[in-house]
């Protein structure tokens, strides 16, 4: 069972991404969606993120608000 809190910088440590306050502006800086994609088919993801950020909304889980805020600061 995931006890972790769940916002931003767990959920970048989550999908493997450097988390740090530093890492996470970089990776935003870095990184931007189309309006019409979805935040799952984004090019940068691997197999895995991919699954996670898929499997997470599919099911409503406890990560899904905070994917949503992600994909909301790539737009």
């Amino acid at each position: 069972m995931d006890t972790s809190a769940h916002n931003l910088k767990n959920l970048f440590a989550q999908l493997g991404l450097d988390n740090s306050n530093a890492g996470m502006e970089a990776f935003f800086s870095q990184h931007s969606l189309p309006s019409d994609m979805l935040l799952a088919e984004a090019p940068f993801w691997n197999e895995g993120q991919k699954h996670f950020i898929e499997e997470s909304l599919r099911e409503d889980a406890e990560w899904s608000e905070v994917i949503d805020e992600l994909d909301a600061r790539l737009r």
